[in-house]
């Protein structure tokens, strides 16, 4: 396979990475509630380590997708490391999936009374649940696909 669509998906892959990261710490001190407080008390808010902690499998599927990337260019996609990356990745959509679903039962229980204006706050975390969880199902298909090319070229090699 061509180096060319290998390198620009791992520097598509850094690109999503270090503009997350940018995000993460910028939007903190521009959001709404934290807008007026110091450096300090902006990340003391547990809402914000909440989403902090929530973005560690986020950041994991991207190592995980970044390191399938060097297995398909060391021509090792049909190998049990490449099955267990994709695997990775469907358990870290599952994951953000999870964490996601909780902080929308915690709009709805417990800032619905407080705040009228949720409707921002609940659209995003649905649309992040939508993309993870087709992420983790299209992950759990290829993981079953390679597994099954997996156990075929195994075969093969012990036939051979």
């Amino acid at each position: 396979m061509k180096q060319g669509p290998i390198i620009f998906l791992k520097v598509v892959i850094l690109l999503i990475a270090i503009g997350a990261l940018a995000a993460m710490i910028r939007f903190p001190q521009i959001e709404g509630r934290a807008a007026n407080l110091d450096l300090i008390s902006i990340y003391k808010d547990p809402f914000i380590i909440y989403i902090y902690i929530a973005s560690i499998p986020f950041f994991v599927a991207l190592y995980q997708a970044f390191k399938l990337l060097g297995f398909i260019d060391k021509n090792k996609i049909f190998s049990q490391v490449s099955v267990n990356a994709v695997r990775n990745i469907k358990y870290c959509g599952v994951a953000i999936a999870a964490f996601f679903v909780a902080a929308e039962a915690y709009l709805f229980i417990v800032q619905r009374g407080k705040s009228d204006d949720i409707a921002g706050g609940v659209a995003g975390g649905l649309l992040i649940i939508f993309v993870s969880v087709v992420i983790a199902t299209a992950a759990a298909v290829f993981q079953k696909l390679l597994q099954n090319a997996v156990d075929i070229k195994s075969e093969n090699d012990l036939t051979v």
